[in-house]
């Protein structure tokens, strides 16, 4: 219901905002949003079936590691922390396995094997979730109204998910850094550690938001422990940044990502192997799926998109933003974070926005202004919430989203004020 109102919200704030324009004289704002629909449409389309041949490679993967046994081997082995994190899921579950490759493919910034892996994750949960569905539906505790009403209703572990895919978490933010490079900076990896130190936030306030919402004790040895540990490996990695030149960190950072990349690829098929499956047609099998979830999700992200570029073209972005500065200007408050906004309000909405917006602060105020920099840790700290919403929850007809887009904005704004707060520190 939530993303609903969103929805209407974004279509609805355009059209006034639009029509005040139009009252000022300004009569091109109408046409400008005409054409982000038929634009935002396109583009949706486009997404898609860019989408379609990754979804194939990578669900066809992920087939060979389930028969090979490796995806269940994964996910026994991160059972005891996962299982407090998704309570819902039964114990030792796959699903497991699923989750931790798509975390892990974020974590080093492997954006396009992210999706598929996610993708694939959802649709184990959803298995969990109609499964019990339809238990209770033998057992004569739920009407057929019911049972409707529940497979169009996101579960606890989807949303406890979906939260930490938007908290963005991203050890090697290895595109930001080239953007870094090409528009000039001095040192373009000198927001690395800002942008290890917000995401590391933002995933820990994801976790803490979407568990008071799920009222899932955080207070054991398994999260405290994994939590702890999270820490020290951003220390490490920070402190090992230090120590990089440039040029090797960006070299060490591609590096380690795909050489991982190619391993998990390679695990997948000797472990076939060794179980003696059939690696060819395991991968077939697996990549017939790849084409049906791009068809689902086209419908979902044609409205959220839509809606996205309404609200950017009839100027509405620039309403607030001019409404935030002048606010902390009357408060009294330094307001110079204020020009790099732009690239927070649009991260939750559309990553390709959120990457313009960094590009333009960047060539406006400089690439090493604190400007500049602040908006590559805005792009680095959280990931695109609304698209995740979109294409996640729609590849399993989701529509009922409950707590997941509260949780996940309230996330997004952990991770802006982390990010604003470690600028402030690091280069003001």
């Amino acid at each position: 219901m939530v993303l609903n109102y969103i929805w209407i919200g974004f279509i609805l704030v355009a059209f006034l905002i639009a029509t005040v324009q139009l009252c000022m004289g300004n009569f091109e704002v109408f046409p400008a949003i005409i054409e982000s629909t038929f634009e935002s449409s396109k583009t949706a389309f486009e997404i898609s079936l860019g989408l379609t041949g990754t979804l194939a490679l990578w669900m066809g993967i992920m087939k060979i590691g389930e028969q090979g046994g490796l995806v269940n081997a994964l996910a026994r082995a991160l059972n005891p922390l996962f299982r407090r994190l998704f309570p819902d899921i039964p114990e030792g579950h796959p699903v497991f396995g699923h989750i931790f490759m798509n975390l892990g493919a974020n974590m080093l910034g492997l954006d396009n094997a992210a999706t598929p892996l996610g993708l694939k994750a959802m649709e184990g949960m959803e298995e969990i979730k109609n499964e019990k569905i339809r238990i209770k539906k033998e057992r004569g505790e739920i009407s057929d109204a019911e049972v409707l009403r529940l497979r169009e209703t996101a579960s606890n572990p989807m949303i406890m998910f979906l939260v930490l895919n938007t908290s963005g978490l991203t050890i090697i933010p290895v595109s930001i850094l080239v953007y870094r490079a090409q528009m000039g900076a001095a040192q373009p990896t000198d927001v690395f550690i800002p942008i290890l130190i917000a995401t590391t936030i933002a995933t820990m306030a994801g976790i803490i938001i979407t568990s008071l919402y799920q009222r899932i004790n955080l207070m054991n040895r398994a999260i405290m422990g994994t939590m702890l540990g999270l820490c020290l490996l951003v220390s490490a990695m920070a402190y090992a940044a230090q120590q990089l030149s440039r040029d090797d960190l960006n070299l060490w950072s591609n590096t380690i990502a795909n050489v991982m990349l190619m391993g998990i690829i390679v695990a997948f098929i000797v472990a076939g192997l060794r179980k003696r499956v059939n690696v060819y047609e395991a991968f077939i099998e697996g990549a017939k799926g790849g084409f049906d979830t791009a068809v689902r999700i086209i419908p979902y992200l044609v409205a959220i998109l839509v809606a996205i570029g309404m609200f950017r073209a009839s100027g509405a972005m620039d309403v607030i933003i001019d409404g935030i500065g002048k606010f902390f200007t009357w408060a009294g408050i330094n307001a110079d974070f204020v020009p790099a906004l732009p690239t927070a309000l649009m991260k939750p909405l559309s990553g390709s926005g959120a990457r313009g917006m960094m590009v333009d602060a960047m060539t406006t105020y400089g690439a090493d202004s604190f400007v500049g920099r602040l908006s590559c840790i805005f792009q680095g700290a959280t990931d695109t919430t609304f698209y995740i919403l979109a294409v996640y929850f729609g590849s399993v007809g989701v529509r009922n989203t409950r707590h997941a887009v509260m949780a996940g904005l309230l996330t997004d704004l952990v991770g802006v004020l982390a990010a604003i707060a470690i600028a402030y520190i690091f280069f003001y």
